[in-house]
C-alpha cells in the first residue's frame, strides 16, 4: 500500500490540522474559563473528553505528514 501523502491530500491535511489545533485552542480556553467559576463538572468532563480527542486527530495527521524516518 502507498504511504506517500499527494499534495492534494497533503493540502488539505494541513487546512483540516488548522482547524482541529484552532478548535482545541479555544477548548483550552473555554476550559479555563468554566474551571475558575462554578460550572457543571459534566460540561467541564465533557470539555476536556473532546479536547483530548482533538489532541488524538492532531497528532495522527501530523504522523501522516511528517512520517518517523529512521536514518
Amino acid at each position: 500500500m502507498n504511504d506517500q501523502v499527494t499534495k492534494p491530500d497533503e493540502v488539505a491535511a494541513r487546512a483540516k490540522l488548522a482547524t482541529l489545533m484552532q478548535e482545541h485552542r479555544d477548548l483550552d480556553s473555554a476550559i479555563a474559563a468554566l474551571a475558575e467559576g462554578t460550572a457543571d463538572p459534566l460540561t467541564l468532563s465533557r470539555l476536556k473528553k473532546r479536547k483530548l480527542q482533538l489532541k488524538d486527530e492532531v497528532t495522527e495527521i501530523n504522523n501522516t505528514l511528517l512520517p518517523d524516518i529512521i536514518a
